[in-house]
């Protein structure tokens, strides 16, 4: 299978170069600097190459004279694409997987490109990333054989000392201050970005305060698990500096004060390294649901994992990179365009946690 990857060699781009070369693979390394994916591929092997691609420009005529098998785009902030990459994979007969975590992108995915790719024959997944993917597999993991789930409630907490590119900080100042609508005490209500701070305890980390975030979970978890009461995915970071830093833009945007939060975000990427020493190379996740269990008594549980010496970042490539690996061994995928909601159980993600040395915990709270 020949495989694109855009961005490929980003910060998480570069990661699904890395897990995908192979024997069996003819990897192509695209982005808007071809030296750079040049470098990459060269230090891959396995026969990749590296090829210069800008996904804002027509990109169609590159992907056919490519002949690709499957597109992986990687390019983020997706908040404000369209959706020209997609449509330029299905148009060159290609599969088509990307890492999406903006909200409308991810949402609007299958009723805009799923006649598009259905005619093509070929599948398109969005938010093969930890949301909603990974994400998914968990709350599905958690409430098997429920009869109801009431509240879903998610916190990522990344360590201070990773390495976080422009892209992903643009993606979450973009909702910093923006209105948000979420389902709480079973109805759909408005909230501010980067609000709702909740003290969020963890298995493996420090107690944390946490922000509401905009993603497509949401959204999605609602209707897909049947929420009666609420949904909520919050951000923690490391430093309290940051995390107030963060809740101070929004503010000033919500006032009025700021205008183009998203331009903060090379400033923030260049800072961050120089607060390091404050923080710790620790970072992690955790997803709670609270329900009724198969005999209608009230139950809560939660899933936690832990990602030590600054491999948090390896997580939210990983549903792109085994579905791919499905793909490139033949396995049957869902034709038309999807999200990527329900599309990988939680048991295939063990391996890649243990590659990396993660720690998951799935403990029983009280109700």
């Amino acid at each position: 299978m020949k495989i694109l990857v855009s961005g490929g060699y980003g910060n998480f781009g570069a990661r699904i170069c890395r897990a995908l070369a192979a024997p069996g693979i003819e990897l192509v390394v695209a982005g808007r600097h071809g030296a750079q994916a040049e470098a990459l591929a060269a230090e891959l092997g396995h026969g990749a190459q590296g090829v210069a691609l800008d996904v804002t420009t027509d990109i169609g005529a590159k992907l056919r004279a490519l002949a690709v098998d499957l597109v992986i785009h990687a390019a983020g902030p997706f908040q404000d694409q369209a959706y020209a990459v997609a449509q330029a994979a299905a148009e060159a007969g290609a599969h088509y997987i990307d890492l999406a975590d903006g909200r409308r992108f991810v949402c609007d995915f299958p009723a805009a490109m799923d006649g598009t790719f259905r005619s093509a024959g070929k599948t398109a997944i969005s938010g093969a990333s930890v949301v909603p993917a990974l994400s998914s597999a968990v709350v599905a993991h958690l409430c098997q054989g429920w009869q109801r789930i009431d509240v879903i409630e998610q916190c990522l907490a990344p360590a201070q000392s990773v390495r976080i590119g422009p892209a992903t900080v643009a993606g979450i100042l973009s909702y910093c201050g923006a209105p948000i609508t979420v389902w709480d005490q079973g109805r759909w209500q408005q909230r501010q970005g980067w609000s709702e701070h909740r003290l969020v305890q963890f298995a493996r980390l420090r107690p944390r305060h946490g922000a509401l975030c905009d993603v497509p979970d949401l959204e999605l978890f609602p209707s897909h698990f049947a929420v009666t009461q609420r949904v909520m995915f919050r951000a923690a970071l490391e430093l309290r500096l940051a995390q107030w830093g963060f809740t101070a833009l929004a503010w000033a945007r919500s006032v009025g004060l700021i205008g183009n939060v998203e331009a903060f975000a090379r400033p923030l990427v260049a800072v961050s390294p120089l607060l390091n020493w404050l923080g710790t190379q620790l970072g992690g996740m955790v997803i709670s649901v609270d329900g009724a269990d198969g005999s209608g008594q009230p139950i809560r549980r939660a899933w936690h994992v832990a990602a030590d010496h600054n491999h948090g970042p390896e997580i939210p490539p990983m549903p792109a990179i085994l579905l791919a690996r499905h793909l490139a061994r033949g396995d049957s995928l869902p034709v038309g365009a999807h999200n990527a909601i329900g599309l990988l159980p939680l048991s295939e993600f063990d391996s890649e946690f243990a590659k990396w040395g993660m720690v998951t915990d799935t403990i029983d709270e009280p109700a």
